[in-house]
């Protein structure tokens, strides 16, 4: 299948061996200043794709992150950030990455090739129907990203893709395709710059959205955040001050005896 593959293209600017710092920062943003205008054109299809997902997920669904490389590793970060930030459990949101946790700190040959892969990595989680599988693929061309939405399908499980490439073969498996179109890299063809960035602006639409629809967030706060550090304990007990009224001697006291945010402002109001 013939693509245009607008990640490929040669960069917009050239001799960047020759360029001083001040020139190549200022040139690097001013493609940076793109993603955004890129990812506001798709946020109809990331609302179609919330609208689908958060409903699964009440009634116990998942979300399953898939990619490779950049895209994989990107997957993994907004998975792992869920748990700290919404008080979720860590089963709930999982990113998949070709060639398995290795590949996180270290690429691992060819493993982005093997279309068959990913649908054994997922039934390693006993995926299922009530389940929601997400593409992450700059090019949108990843055998490993393909095989893996299409194989789900098969079973029921709705899908979605990622991707910066118009027509990325990805989409042709995606109930739900989402097109970052950001344009040729400042680098040609490294996709961790602007491909990469919108992806991580789209994964966190995703997550932050669809936790506030289950109710994860209240008023503007993350009420269920792990208290895993000071810092976080000290904004916990700051935001049971600002709900409640009280010091923080006794919002402290609170929130240690609690466990967290929600549990010790519905105490507290309910005494």
């Amino acid at each position: 299948m013939s693509i245009n593959k607008i990640t490929e293209k040669d960069s917009l600017y050239n001799h960047l061996e020759n360029m001083d710092v001040h020139t190549l920062l200022h040139s690097i943003n001013q493609e940076d200043h793109k993603v955004a205008t890129a990812v506001e054109k798709a946020i109809p299809q990331i609302e179609q794709l919330v609208e689908s997902l958060y409903p699964k997920m009440e009634k116990g669904g998942r979300l399953f992150y898939i990619g490779a490389g950049t895209s994989g590793r990107l997957g993994i970060l907004d998975a792992s950030e869920c748990p700290p930030t919404f008080g979720v459990p860590h089963g709930m949101v999982i990113g998949v990455i070709a060639g398995g946790d290795q590949a996180i700190r270290k690429a691992v040959e060819h493993a982005e090739d093997d279309k068959h892969q990913a649908i054994k990595d997922l039934q390693a989680f006993d995926i299922n129907a009530m389940d929601t599988v997400v593409g992450i693929a700059a090019s949108g061309t990843t055998p490993y990203v393909i095989g893996g939405l299409r194989d789900v399908q098969e079973l029921g499980v709705t899908t979605g893709g990622i991707s910066c490439n118009p027509g990325a073969p990805i989409f042709e498996y995606s109930d739900h395709k989402i097109l970052a179109e950001v344009g040729p890299e400042f680098v040609t063809g490294s996709t961790r710059m602007k491909s990469g960035t919108a992806q991580k602006l789209i994964l966190n639409m995703i997550t932050t959205s669809t936790m506030v629809k289950l109710g994860r967030v209240k008023g503007n706060k993350m009420v269920d955040m792990q208290l895993s550090n000071d810092k976080l304990v000290d904004r916990g007990t700051r935001m049971i001050m600002n709900a409640l009224g009280i010091n923080y001697h006794t919002a402290n006291d609170l929130l240690i005896e609690h466990g967290s945010v929600r549990k010790a402002v519905d105490y507290y109001s309910n005494k």
